[in-house]
């Protein structure tokens, strides 16, 4: 085949673009480089012969008089029941059980692959996965977890074992899980379109009739009865639709991680929490094994405590600070990623809307983790929904059962555990190694499960000093 030729450098259409890299390979001017998941064209060295554009099993690159480019104008697209915007845990169980209960489904997903690019520490407790319908898969599971250790910055320990072997928490492969719990939605009737971006809510008569999306170039809008938007915590779904999702600086966690070889020496039935000011200001750093000398290494910091520094800057400095454990390891990936630590405080719903998951900021305030919350939200919308759509009534109103539901299970508790990371901002290092000193792992399930009497009484007879503090978290 002779090649198309041009007196200009094709361009690229990323929304069309699935970085699979062939054209890097075939280009013979070295033109074109695969960075990440973004191509880019070297103009000045591009000959203009055309390999690229014929070679391209997407058309995303084209020369500029002969372009197509993405048609600006929205066509009608498909319909359904139910739209789920976003593939991660918690729209995968929901599109999952709105299927299973014979309704039309169609998942949306903006990535071209599935769990990836984790922006996780993926550990997950035990129970969950029962309560959600997920058989465990040993493809998924990379490490089982027996005991976590809570490491004060003066260098005491409090470990904490965690019961029998049903009451082991598992570490996730998450690019794996991610396409289970999708595949099974799959299963039970659901519909995908992966690589599609939802740009924003449809409205109709006043409320939410759909989405309108960006698939390979081609701008659509999909009629739906309902809308779930479960698309992280950038959400733009619950924004478009007048819900005041934006995460505020104050209630987000910003992280960065290292899935990390060379730590034959970490015990994989261990997880290790370290705290402390100079190590991870308003958070904490995690090792998180995943079996095989193989774990996650992380931080995550509040960044009005961080003192001009990076997360980055925290968890180089961590890992350079202990040569004993991270000096042969070498890292594999590197994920960061914004967690909120605040609950949202706005409606979960609108009419002919409901928000789940991190969409939602439902994440544990003390610990940060979120896939257990995403997927039991996910299950309660769908619910919730499936009796809405019955009813034929998709009000706002009728919808409210799952965020009082939700409130009633999980939203007071995780207030109760926000005011107890406002308790431990105001603590010094010094207060945190006096701390670690009256814990036990009787009291640290109580604080788990958001229960601070016993811990209150202990603190306020221990450590006097810091009776001023914890009235007024009991008092707030």
């Amino acid at each position: 085949m002779t090649p198309s030729r041009s007196a200009s450098p094709p361009r690229l259409d990323p929304k069309l673009c699935c970085v699979c890299g062939g054209c890097v390979g075939l280009c013979p001017a070295d033109a074109l480089t695969l960075e990440e998941t973004i191509l880019r064209i070297d103009a000045s060295a591009c000959d203009s012969c055309g390999l690229c554009v014929d070679f391209c099993p997407v058309a995303a690159l084209s020369f500029p008089e002969g372009r197509k480019g993405a048609s600006g104008a929205e066509e009608a697209g498909r319909t359904a029941d139910a739209v789920v915007v976003g593939a991660g845990p918690a729209g995968s169980i929901c599109a999952k059980f709105l299927a299973a209960a014979g309704l039309d489904v169609l998942v949306i997903e903006k990535r071209q692959e599935v769990g990836a690019p984790k922006r996780c520490a993926e550990g997950i407790g035990p129970g969950i996965l029962d309560e959600v319908g997920v058989a465990i898969d040993p493809r998924w599971t990379a490490a089982r977890i027996g005991r976590a250790v809570l490491h004060a910055p003066g260098g005491a320990c409090v470990a904490w074992p965690l019961g029998d072997e049903r009451e082991h928490g598992f570490i996730l492969e998450r690019k794996v899980f991610d396409k289970h719990l999708l595949r099974d939605a799959v299963r039970a009737g659901a519909r995908t379109m992966i690589k599609t971006t939802a740009r924003a809510v449809v409205r109709k008569d006043g409320r939410v009739r759909g989405v309108v999306v960006e698939h390979m170039g081609r701008r659509r809008i999909v009629a739906a009865r309902l809308v779930v938007a479960a698309d992280g915590v950038e959400s733009k779904i619950a924004r478009s639709a007048g819900i005041p999702s934006a995460a505020r600086p104050a209630g987000l966690m910003s992280c960065i991680q290292y899935e990390m070889a060379g730590l034959d020496a970490v015990d994989p039935s261990e997880i290790h929490l370290y705290y402390g000011a100079g190590i991870a200001p308003g958070g904490y750093a995690w090792v998180f094994p995943k079996g095989g000398g193989t774990a996650n290494v992380g931080v995550g910091i509040k960044m009005r405590l961080a003192r001009g520094r990076t997360a980055r800057d925290y968890l180089d400095d961590f890992l350079a600070g202990r040569p004993e454990i991270f000096g042969r390891a070498q890292a594999l990936e590197i994920n960061c990623g914004g967690v909120p630590v605040r609950p949202l405080a706005t409606p979960l719903v609108a009419d002919g809307l409901m928000v789940i998951g991190d969409a939602g900021q439902m994440v544990n305030p003390i610990t940060g983790s979120g896939i257990k919350l995403a997927m039991l939200s996910g299950k309660m919308a769908a619910e919730a929904a499936v009796a809405a759509i019955r009813a034929d009534d998709l009000s706002a109103r009728a919808l409210r059962a799952y965020p009082s539901r939700w409130e009633k299970e999980h939203g007071r508790k995780l207030r109760k555990l926000l005011k107890l990371q406002r308790f431990a901002d105001g603590l010094t290092d010094g207060d945190l190694d006096r701390v670690a000193a009256i814990l036990s792992p009787e009291i640290l399930a109580q604080l788990k499960n958001a229960r601070f009497g016993s811990f209150a009484a202990r603190a306020l007879r221990k450590l006097p000093h810091l009776s001023p503090l914890v009235i007024k978290y009991l008092r707030s």
